[in-house]
């Protein structure tokens, strides 16, 4: 895992960037903050891992005897939480929200849980990388769960570890079905342009490292995939990071916007399901259990979950759609409807369908109104099988967000397989160009 940071530097940073309030704090990637984590970070990567003997104290209960387990369990939920930067705290409230529920007979929660003791005391303050089986009890400032592996050092931004995480779930707990959630700091697609880290999942302040979008899809593919995957995490429910893992999983849970500090409320997801559960209905309780949370308090917020296999239809629509509108030759109208779409905390992100409604308005050409539609019903009536969106600010959030820069065009967008697949970076290229 880790080289820590001292805490008095790393108190005076946070207080700088206003990531302490929980209300102040998002899943969000530090680029868009006056703050670079590099310079207060050790960024020498951790080359060997070390495993820690298990404490012999807490002892796994009889419902996870190997055979009883592959016989009874239809769900094993992965959660892989880097509490290894600012969000610390969330992680440990997060694994009390899971043990409110707790494992059963017919689902296995299992979780990852990574920190380096430099954010808050809760929980003993321990350091290191710790693997749980959660159990249900009913104290809500403890985690009572029992370790089922720790490790002294493990890079939590490597998508090695993630893809060793896993498989050594599905290995142990073996499921029916399985859902993988990654939780922690997010940014999209997004690849800084210049000397800037590569951006997109799963921080890890001790390497200075995390888990970018193609490595995310390699991840999927080399754990054997799981049946949902979710990003409990901001700004990932893209075009561009579902196109990349579409082939490994049936369903993709994510924000189009950032998400609040203590994102998910996992006892509110998990109480919504079962070992019986149908892989649609735990996505969209992951959805419905973030929205109502949310809803509930006021506080505006995205989520939604699409069919992993209509990312490939999805590629002749969206290409239909720039044929359409780069042979009408309305850029004028083009370039006013991506200055009134949607935007999320990046401003190069965009909602799809809010974008494609616009173009329709603005447009006097019938072939750019039928295309801008075909897209539009089809992301909302075909890919995206529910949206929710908290406060009028995200009335035109629908479920889906896309790469639509204003200014330059960053060239890492082409290491992209939806890149590959179709004509978006052509489009954004005669949009942009003068």
């Amino acid at each position: 895992m880790k080289n820590t940071i001292a805490a008095v530097t790393l108190a005076a940073a946070i207080t700088m960037i206003g990531a302490t309030a929980k209300a102040e704090t998002t899943k969000i990637d530090f680029d868009q903050m006056n703050f670079n984590i590099a310079d207060i970070v050790n960024s020498a990567k951790i080359a060997n891992t070390e495993k820690l003997p298990v404490p012999t104290a807490t002892e796994e209960k009889s419902f996870n005897d190997e055979a009883t387990r592959a016989k009874a369990s239809g769900w094993t939920i992965m959660v892989f939480i880097n509490g290894k930067n600012n969000l610390e705290p969330f992680a440990l409230s997060d694994m009390n929200e899971m043990e409110k529920i707790g494992s059963s007979n017919g689902m296995n929660i299992v979780v990852e849980l990574g920190r380096m003791a430099n954010y808050s005391q809760g929980d003993g303050a321990w350091k290191g990388i710790r693997r749980y089986l959660v159990q249900k009890d009913n104290d809500t400032n403890k985690i009572t769960s029992p370790i089922v592996e720790q490790y002294a050092n493990a890079d939590m931004g490597d998508y090695k570890h993630l893809i060793d995480f896993a498989k050594w779930a599905k290995a142990k707990y073996p499921a029916k079905n399985y859902m993988l959630i990654v939780w922690n700091h997010g940014a999209g697609w997004i690849k800084s342009i210049g000397a800037g880290p590569n951006r997109g999942i799963s921080y890890d302040d001790a390497t200075n490292n995390h888990i970018t979008t193609p490595q995310l899809g390699q991840a999927l593919s080399a754990m054997g995939g799981v049946t949902v995957y979710g990003s409990d995490a901001c700004l990932m429910q893209m075009a561009s990071v579902d196109y990349e893992i579409k082939d490994y999983t049936t369903y993709i849970v994510g924000s189009e916007e950032t998400e609040p500090g203590d994102g998910y409320t996992y006892d509110l997801f998990l109480g919504k399901i079962n070992a019986q559960s149908e892989p649609a209905v735990v996505a969209k309780a992951a959805v419905d259990a973030y929205s109502d949370h949310y809803q509930s308090i006021g506080e505006g917020s995205t989520q939604s979950y699409v069919k992993s296999s209509e990312m490939n239809n999805l590629v002749p629509v969206v290409n239909s759609f720039v044929d359409a509108v780069m042979a009408a030759n309305e850029k004028a109208a083009v370039k006013s409807a991506r200055s009134k779409t949607l935007g999320f905390a990046y401003a190069d992100n965009k909602d799809l369908v809010h974008f494609a409604n616009l173009v329709a308005a603005g447009s006097t050409n019938q072939a750019v109104k039928d295309a801008s539609k075909k897209l539009a019903d089809f992301v909302t009536g075909t890919l995206v099988k529910a949206n929710r969106t908290n406060t009028s600010q995200y009335a035109n959030a629908k479920g889906m967000a896309i790469y639509l820069p204003s200014g330059s065009y960053n060239s890492s967008y082409n290491e992209l397989q939806w890149a590959k697949a179709t004509k978006w970076p052509a489009f954004i290229k005669w949009m942009i160009a003068k």
